[in-house]
């Protein structure tokens, strides 16, 4: 039998093929341009802190809070390595956590 998603998981390839492709060149006409870097750079940063402080307050108040916060540290991400590294920790953490609830309910369900 034919995997019904395997024709979605071809395009996604693609897709992600050349957005990356595209992703090179961008980065390397900007790094042809130092003045646009610095400002790329800086609006990143300014957007990122942004959507992370956002997140911040919709800890408090209604919203998707901490997918924010996460969303944010995805944008600063693309530009500094501790971004990237402190969201591959909390990923880490996160999943750790979701496999001891999944445990925990499976335990609850079994006893009864």
């Amino acid at each position: 039998m034919r995997d019904p998603y395997a024709d979605d998981a071809e395009k996604a390839g693609r897709f992600a093929r050349a957005f990356h492709a595209f992703t090179q060149r961008w980065r390397a006409w900007l790094e042809r341009r130092p003045w646009l870097r610095r400002l790329y750079k800086t609006l990143v940063t300014i957007l990122g802190v942004l959507v992370i402080l956002a997140g911040v307050v919709m800890l408090v108040l209604p919203g998707p809070g901490w997918l924010t916060i996460f969303a944010g540290l995805a944008i600063l991400g693309t530009e500094f390595h501790w971004a990237r590294r402190l969201l591959g920790w909390l990923r880490q953490k996160l999943a750790r956590l979701w496999e001891r609830w999944r445990l925990y309910r499976a335990r609850r369900e079994a006893a009864g």
